[in-house]
Formats: structure tokens, C-alpha cells, sequence
């Protein structure tokens, strides 16, 4: 849940030339703490101005919209407000290429884009399923009414044979998320839904909407949007003949366990939840413990982290209190001018420059999405849901702890006698259910598993159990 993400020309002839051929594909690098994440950005000429859309390949994001892109040679910028992303760089002329800083939140990270297509680095994914596949996979696409009759494209894969079959959805995680859940050199809902696939149960997964080939304003969505995406896509598979109706349930990870049951409760017609690392606390309880743990692991001194969260409880709290988004981020703005210079010189370093760190932290958080997150309460939802329930976390998930996370969901089922609940913190895992001797999120473009084969077990046999 977290993002983890940041000369001139030799005459005034050659720059007028470059000028006039801006538009195109432009390809580029991010190192980050040792990952390596392509981006490819596409421009447009409209009208008098120029479009352009952000691709990050290793992260299965296509298609972001970069919403404010200027040239004024030699310089390039472009910004992405609601993913809090900015980009300065000045043309290179021996190289033919913009050299610049990629600058998420008060991240800034060097990146030059050129013309050359960067192949992605080879790493080794030893469960990525490879064909040929014991199975049927069909591309398709459903509607959701209650979005204007969006349609969202995916994935379902059945066993082979007549059927008809029980079914999970696969609900991704925050961020744009394709229908692998593709990140950072990972699919795990790929890998997934052939384990899942191969054990007789079928799978559907698809891109969030704004998304690879779906519909839809990704970045105008929050949680509860999303859920009546889930929605759509049990009505659709309960109406085919070779699925089982009485017998689709929902898999979530991560924001996606936030989602699950929220469409559960409204569904009942919902078989069974099964629950990855979803938060039972709101948003931002989730933020603040989980930048603690990670600074923490990361060795960042432990007054600078407590100063970075007394800053962050500020922000929150003007959230909470400011449901226009103009007022909140004029008194964010002003509150932070107020007080990040009083931080310690080593806590001011994330924050530098001081303008720059302003806006991007406004853009990042004063969103739609946002606001629901950091006050939404998901524990109240389990006394409502009475289809079976399987919670999984990581032991080592430092992104959702399942120390701050499960009790509260425990004490909701129990209080609410619900009939059929299994809960389980899984040793050695973290968030993305990797085995891990840290969870430090570093890590995970490193581990070369994918999805733990324990949790793919566990999650297979207890849905057979409940779909027989």
C-alpha cells in the first residue's frame, strides 16, 4: 500500500529543429534503493499544446495520464497531481536525450529519457506460469451500471471439462494495478490464478478502471468505487452457465482486502472472502504505523521518524477536518510552511526543496481516494459479513501490520458470532506474501518468489473445502 517511488543545445537552429519533434515515445530508468523500474512516456501534439500518458511496464501501469506536460527548450516538465509525481529535464544534446529528476512525494530520483527502448532487466520468477496451460483462459469484458456502464477488461481462466466451476475475483491492490497485479518484476495474481485454476477452481482478474483496456477514471476512484467494480464482476460470472452461482467468491490483497468486504456486505449472495493482507484499521492509522516500521528498518534515526509523524498527524487532521478540497490544501500549504522549518535539519532533508516537497505532498494527499482511506473504518463491515472468511496476513508485512490489523477485525467477528472464520498470520512473510527475514519493502523486487506456496495451499484447500 504503499507507492514506494523521482544543455542546453549547441545552437538556437538545432533547438528549434528538436522543437518540432517532441512527440513520440520516450524511455527511461529509475534506480530505486537497487530496483530497477522502466518508464516510458508517450507525447502528443493537441492542438497548440501537448497529452501525454506514463507508462511504468515493471509495475503493470499503462496509460497514466500526465495531466500537465510543457516544453519551453530546452526544458521538458510534466506533473502528476494525483500521484503526487513531477519531472524537470533539460535536453542533452551529445546524448539526444532529457537529463532530469523524476520527484515523487519529496523523493527526487534521477532519470534521463531517450529514444532507446529499455528491455527489462532479466530476473529470475521461477512460479510465473509459462505456457502451455492445463486450462481454458478467455479475454472478456463486463459492465459496471453503477458507473455509467464502464466496461472493465479481463482474464477468466477454467479448468478444463464441462463445469460448471466455483469462481474467486481477484482484487488488487492501491495504485493502478493491471490484471496481474504486476509489480516491480512480480505478477502475483497471474501466478494466483494458475495455482488456483490448475486445482479446479476458475479465476477471474482484471485492470482497475483507467487501467490497461478498461474503462474508467482511475484517479478520480476511491475504495468504495472500486468496490462496485467487484460488484459487476459477481453479477457477470453468477449469469455464465459454466460457472457455479452459488459458488463465487472474492480473493483481496491488500487495498483489495479492504474491498472484499465491503462488497460482501452488500452481497450476499458472496460465497466466500479470502483476505490478504487487508487492513482492519482506517487509512490513517495504517500510514502513520506503517511509515514508523519501515523508517524504522531502514535505520532512520527515531527522532527524526517521531518529528515526520508529528507532521503527518497534522496533515491528517486537516483532512479530516476540511472536506473541500480547496480549503484543505490552503491550510496544508500553510501549515507546512509553518512547520517544516521547525523540524530538525535531519527530518527537513525529506523536504527539500521546501516549495517542490509542499506541492507534491498536497497533490499526493488531498485526493478523493485519499480522503476515504485515511477515515474509512473497516472493522464496523465484519459484523455484516456472514459468508465464510479466510484472513491471511505475513508475519514480517510491515505495510499492514497484522499486529494493529487483526485484532480489531477478530474482536468485530467475534462480537457479531460469525459462523465461519479463519484467521492466520503466516511466519516469515511479508506484505506480498514473500518469505522475508525483514519486509522491508527494499526488498521486494530482489526475492525472486513470488507468492508464498504455503498461502497458495492454505487458500486452495480452504475454498475447496467451502465449494465442494
Amino acid at each position: 500500500m504503499i507507492k514506494p517511488l523521482l544543455l542546453l543545445l549547441a545552437t538556437g537552429f538545432a533547438n528549434l529543429l528538436f522543437a518540432q519533434d517532441i512527440t513520440g515515445d520516450w524511455h527511461g530508468q529509475l534506480d530505486i534503493q537497487g530496483m530497477k523500474l522502466r518508464l516510458v512516456l508517450h507525447i502528443q501534439q493537441e492542438g497548440d499544446g501537448l497529452k501525454a500518458t506514463l507508462d511504468s511496464p515493471d509495475q503493470g501501469a499503462f496509460g497514466l495520464p500526465a495531466g500537465e506536460i510543457k516544453y519551453a527548450a530546452p526544458v521538458l516538465t510534466f506533473a502528476m497531481p494525483n500521484l503526487g509525481v513531477t519531472y524537470k529535464g533539460e535536453w542533452q544534446a551529445a546524448s539526444e536525450s532529457f537529463a532530469g529528476t523524476f520527484t515523487q512525494g519529496s523523493q527526487g530520483i534521477p532519470l534521463t529519457l531517450g529514444r532507446k527502448v529499455l528491455e527489462a532487466e532479466k530476473s529470475e520468477r521461477p512460479q510465473e506460469p509459462k505456457p502451455p496451460f492445463p486450462y481454458r483462459a478467455e479475454d472478456l469484458t463486463f459492465a459496471n451500471e453503477k458507473a455509467g456502464g464502464i466496461k472493465l477488461a479481463g482474464t477468466l481462466t477454467l479448468p478444463e471439462g464441462k463445469g460448471p466451476w466455483p469462481a474467486a475475483i481477484l482484487i488488487s491492490g492501491s495504485g493502478p494495478q493491471n490484471r496481474d497485479e504486476a509489480l516491480l518484476g512480480h505478477k502475483p495474481f497471474l501466478v494466483i490464478a494458475d495455482y488456483l485454476t490448475r486445482k479446479g477452481i476458475a479465476v477471474l482478474r482484471f485492470d482497475d478502471r483507467g487501467v490497461g483496456a478498461s474503462e474508467g477514471d482511475f484517479q478520480a476512484a476511491t475504495s468504495a468505487d472500486f468496490a462496485t467494480d467487484v460488484a459487476a464482476a459477481v453479477k457477470f460470472l453468477r449469469q455464465r452457465p459454466d460457472i457455479r452461482p452459488a459458488q463465487v467468491g472474492l480473493i483481496g490483497h491488500s487495498e483489495g482486502g479492504l474491498v472484499a468486504p465491503m462488497v460482501a456486505a452488500k452481497l450476499p449472495e458472496v460465497a466466500f472472502a479470502v483476505l490478504l493482507a487487508g487492513p482492519g484499521v482506517n487509512g490513517e492509522k495504517v500510514i502513520l504505523h506503517q511509515s514508523k516500521l519501515i523508517d524504522a528498518v531502514g535505520e532512520k534515526p527515531e527522532s527524526v521518524i517521531q518529528e515526520q509523524l508529528a507532521l503527518s498527524k497534522g496533515v491528517f487532521k486537516i483532512l479530516r477536518k476540511k472536506a473541500d478540497s480547496a480549503q484543505a490544501e490552503q491550510a496544508i500549504r500553510a501549515y507546512l510552511q509553518r512547520e517544516i522549518p521547525k523540524l530538525s535539519a535531519a527530518a527537513r532533508t525529506d523536504f527539500e526543496p521546501l516549495d517542490q516537497a509542499i506541492d507534491q505532498q498536497i497533490k499526493q494527499l488531498n485526493t478523493p481516494w485519499m480522503r476515504f482511506f485515511l477515515t474509512h473504518e473497516p472493522a464496523p463491515l465484519f459484523s455484516k459479513v456472514r459468508c465464510p472468511l479466510l484472513i491471511l496476513n505475513g508475519e514480517k508485512d510491515l505495510q499492514v501490520d497484522p499486529a494493529q490489523n487483526i485484532p480489531p477485525i477478530e474482536k468485530a467477528l467475534k462480537k457479531a458470532k460469525h459462523p465461519d472464520y479463519t484467521i492466520q498470520v503466516l511466519p516469515k512473510l511479508n506484505h506480498l506474501f514473500q518469505h522475508t527475514e525483514t519486509g522491508n519493502p527494499s526488498e521486494y523486487a530482489k526475492i525472486a518468489e513470488t507468492f508464498s506456496p504455503e498461502a497458495l495451499g492454505l487458500m486452495t484447500e480452504w475454498i475447496g473445502q467451502r465449494c465442494k
